[in-house]
């Protein structure tokens, strides 16, 4: 059985070192490839580790003891650690690809040697490789110019790029975006002109990329490039539908809603995915509910635009528990602007929703994003700092159980009275239980008011 390929204390780096210390000893080439090495030239902490290697996948998996075959017809095979630790690195061997027929899988994959193997990449900025051995940055694209230059440019020729694998549609404006480079001019009109064949790749592809851009250094970046592209109202057409929506410029003299949009995306530093995609698409239903009388006006656009929102992140196939919290955010976005005038039970009831901090943190970014003020937003945060978690949500004085001994049928009547009674409670009106069954027996109970209440 081989060895361990590095002890188990070693960090990530140290343990895709050791791979390539095994491979190099058993006779192969094999060096750092893609993302880490683009990151190491950039001084930034590479997130994962990839090897590239001109062992086959059988030979890869001879040297190590836990290996998986990932995508064994591109003779990619991921090495596992030893034991309990989490760490894996890919081992690619060196290939090249052709054929393409569906827009992001080759036909056809042929092994080859390290300068042939780059070529088949994306961008150029992803085609550095490195060898740990030596500390040689090996460069046959250009890619170190182009970092320096912070500049995304696709290897060799665009057009061919782009119509091998249509998520490097994508990936290019997400890159560009996550490290502030420019899309060189060719490569920039290639993404245009291909923008509609972005419908080849897979909802769950798109929403991937689209999530990295939401969450990464420059959402408002990153949208900007979706929309110069043309690729914006092909993956999120509800979303290009607000450019050119004018909105009231007392309360919004930014500008139109796509403009005001772009100011949310722009405050967001690494927010949670929710949130981000609350701000994204918090403000989708104004343009079917626009109307202009005496001013510009957008009737419950926040009901249709949760609706809409649900719609959105279905297609793109998001897990129904980030559904159901982005729906929530839009539909209540306009809420705040009533807390001042909430009676105490029902702004109480609203402060202890799940996950209010984002429903706050949104509200903050709409204010910051058009007439900025934010008196909403500190009397909710005066009140969360006055009231104490047995103010906003207090033992319960009466449960069913306390009804049915009362003599009441279950049934929806129930629901509709531990509700009154919470409220009344909340405002407190009531604060023991025996008040609260007095109240019950008043209101239910007396002349047979139960029946009449049903």
């Amino acid at each position: 059985m081989p060895q361990a390929p590095r002890p188990a204390s070693a960090g990530p780096r140290a343990f895709a070192e050791a791979i390539v210390r095994r491979l190099a000893g058993a006779g192969y080439r094999a060096l750092f490839a893609g993302g880490c090495v683009r990151d190491m030239e950039l001084g930034r902490t590479p997130k994962d580790w990839d090897v590239a290697t001109s062992a086959r996948p059988e030979q890869v998996q001879a040297l190590f003891p836990r290996t998986v075959a990932v995508g064994e017809a591109f003779g990619v095979v991921r090495v596992l650690d030893q034991g309990d630790d989490p760490r894996q690195v890919e081992v690619a061997t060196f290939r090249t690809e052709s054929g393409y027929s569906d827009g992001r899988h080759p036909d056809q994959v042929a092994f080859a040697d390290e300068k042939a193997d780059v070529q088949r990449r994306d961008f150029t900025v992803n085609g550095l490789l490195f060898d740990p051995l030596t500390n040689e940055v090996l460069d046959y694209v250009g890619g170190r110019a182009d970092l320096k230059a912070k500049v995304l440019r696709a290897i060799g020729d665009p057009d061919a790029r782009f119509r091998e694998d249509k998520l490097r549609l994508l990936r290019a404006v997400r890159f560009a975006a996550e490290l502030g480079f420019s899309i060189e001019p060719a490569t920039l009109a290639a993404v245009c002109a291909h923008a509609s064949e972005v419908t080849a790749v897979s909802a769950e592809r798109i929403r991937d990329e689209l999530e990295k851009m939401l969450t990464g250094p420059d959402p408002r970046g990153a949208f900007e490039l979706l929309h110069e592209t043309g690729l914006l109202p092909v993956v999120l057409p509800e979303v290009a539908a607000l450019c050119g929506v004018e909105q009231p410029p007392e309360f919004h003299p930014e500008g139109d809603v796509w403009v005001h949009t772009l100011m949310l995306l722009e405050q967001l530093q690494h927010a949670t995915v929710t949130l981000a995609l609350g701000a994204l698409l918090h403000d989708i239903g104004k343009p079917p509910t626009y109307t202009k009388t005496d001013r510009v006006r957008f009737n419950e656009h926040e009901k249709v635009g949760a609706e809409m929102a649900a719609q959105v992140l279905e297609r793109l196939r998001f897990p129904g528990e980030v559904i159901e919290r982005v729906g929530d955010l839009v539909k209540q976005h306009m809420a705040f602007k009533d807390v001042p005038r909430m009676r105490p039970a029902k702004l109480k009831r609203f402060l202890r929703q799940p996950h209010f901090d984002e429903h706050l943190a949104l509200h903050r970014l709409d204010c910051m994003a058009s007439h900025g003020k934010l008196d909403a937003h500190a009397y909710c945060e005066a009140k969360l700092a006055e009231l104490g978690e047995e103010d906003l949500r207090p033992a319960p004085l009466i449960d069913g159980n306390d009804l049915k001994a009362l003599g009441l049928v279950p049934g929806p009547l129930y629901g509709k009275i531990l509700s009154e009674v919470e409220d009344l409670q909340l405002e407190g009106g009531l604060t023991t239980p025996e008040q609260a069954l007095a109240h019950v027996r008043a209101q239910y109970l007396a002349g047979n008011k139960e029946q009449e209440a049903s």
